[in-house]
């Protein structure tokens, strides 16, 4: 037995990995625990000082508003998948008619509402909204509240009993599902409201949380800029150095030097110690016997322009950004690159709205809109209990992206359904539109533009040398 305790001791103190070693090399290194302590102990301070760079730094406000605009854009639309194109072409309408009305202070429809919940997740890492009964009877009885994240205590824990307690503001039954949110009543700190210290519980079916998980048990969110934030304030404060330096360097004009002290009598006006000599082109001004003057040449920083460049290519990595679309600088840019960047950023974005704003934020809602749509009479069915499935199924269709090269793209997605690669359906989804109402709609062109006697050709691709000349 001691002999194996030993030999076991000994394994322990061998390390396989440089990245598990120790030593002085390692001293002043740092590890995570959990990311759950880590979320805890400094998640709000972080949401804070993101808020803070989000409204007062440029770059930031750029990025933030490019991924908005990437992963959300117009909004990701609803497309329902019921095989009887009566009751889709109804769901549609009444969905187009409720988005207008989904928010209950009507600032934003329902893409807006999409738009604001993504954002907030990236600046502060979640964002939480709740259904609500409007208190005027309409035809679809639903609007969503956003909430703010301080509104939903992370510092809140408490065991309920029977193996159910609430972690970080939200309660899970002894299987570990969650089952209520405890809400406050307005944000800590909010001058303009009223603050109740007593949260509401709020059931979960009630509750959106829109966050991106990154490992499993996941409380709460983190803010997107997490890991850029201390570069970014490094960044600020070595600007705000630089920016000084120029300043104080262009005040000054030139320096009088008098090594006996004897000079004086300078024609202009000294106010403070500083003399202020009127010019004109041409002007000669004659000097005291003595005297001289220096022009102030400052020396310029040539380290500032890579120093700016390098931290915002490590803020745009950091956020999943192509560095262009935070900097908006496209010099040396070529078509390879930036089709490169974007083609790797698409697919980050594609991932997010289907994995995170689609499933934690769109589906929840669809299908508590389509009960309701049951429940009030508005969509007329009889087997709704009997196959609820084929109501609630939905695809989303995100916004499209532009293309590249529009030409070449078109032509690539042109051979791809000639040969049967894809569908037209699929290209036209792809392209954030509906296939059937897209037929519709060319159906109805066809049948005006014959019944007024109109008759256009094909359109053909413009050529190479066309592009070239314009």
């Amino acid at each position: 037995m001691r002999t194996f305790l030993q030999r076991l001791l000994k394994l322990a103190r061998i390390r396989g990995l440089d990245a598990a070693g120790a030593g002085r090399r390692w001293e002043s290194a740092k590890t995570i625990d959990g990311l759950n302590a880590a979320i805890l102990a400094g998640a709000t301070t972080a949401a804070r000082r993101a808020g803070w760079y989000a409204r007062n730094n440029p770059w930031v406000a750029a990025a933030v508003d490019s991924l908005v605009g990437n992963v959300v854009g117009a909004g990701v639309k609803p497309q329902s998948t019921h095989p009887d194109r009566a009751v889709r072409e109804r769901l549609q309408a009444l969905w187009l008619r409720w988005t207008d009305h989904a928010t209950p202070d009507g600032l934003a429809d329902f893409y807006g509402l999409q738009a604001m919940a993504v954002r907030t997740m990236i600046e502060s890492g979640e964002s939480f909204a709740r259904f609500r009964v409007p208190p005027v009877a309409s035809s679809i009885p639903l609007h969503i509240e956003l909430l703010d994240r301080e509104q939903v205590p992370l510092d809140l824990h408490r065991e309920i009993g029977g193996g159910a307690r609430v972690r970080a503001g939200i309660e899970f039954d002894a299987a570990g599902r969650r089952v209520a949110y405890h809400v406050l009543s307005s944000r800590p700190g909010d001058p303009l409201k009223p603050y109740r210290t007593d949260p509401i519980r709020v059931p979960a079916a009630d509750c959106l949380h829109l966050f991106k998980p990154l490992a499993a048990g996941q409380l709460r969110g983190i803010t997107w800029l997490a890991p850029v934030l201390l570069r970014l304030h490094e960044l600020d404060q070595f600007e705000d150095a630089a920016l000084v330096k120029a300043k104080v360097a262009a005040l000054f004009t030139g320096f009088i030097t008098d090594p006996d002290g004897t000079a004086g009598g300078l024609s202009g006006t000294n106010t403070g110690g500083a003399l202020t000599v009127g010019m004109e082109p041409g002007s000669l001004i004659p000097l005291p016997s003595g005297t001289d003057i220096r022009f102030s040449n400052p020396t310029e920083n040539d380290a500032y322009a890579p120093f700016v460049k390098n931290h915002l290519r490590a803020i745009a990595a950091g956020l999943g950004l192509p560095y262009e679309l935070v900097s908006g600088d496209l010099e040396g840019v070529t078509y390879s690159s930036i089709r490169a960047g974007l083609i790797e950023f698409r697919r980050r974005v594609e991932q997010l709205q289907h994995n995170v704003v689609v499933h934690l934020f769109c589906r929840p809602v669809w299908e508590r809109f389509v009960r309701l749509a049951v429940l009030t009479g508005e969509l007329p069915v009889r087997d709704f209990d009997r196959n609820p499935n084929a109501y609630l199924g939905c695809a989303w269709l995100p916004p499209k992206f532009d293309y590249v090269d529009p030409v070449k793209d078109v032509q690539a997605e042109i051979m791809a359904i000639g040969a049967g690669l894809k569908s037209r359906s699929q290209a036209i989804s792809e392209r954030g539109y509906d296939a059937e109402q897209v037929d519709g709609e060319i159906a109805a062109d066809k049948g005006r533009a014959d019944g007024l006697g109109l008759s256009f050709g094909p359109a053909s691709p413009p050529q190479p040398q066309d592009i070239a000349n314009g």
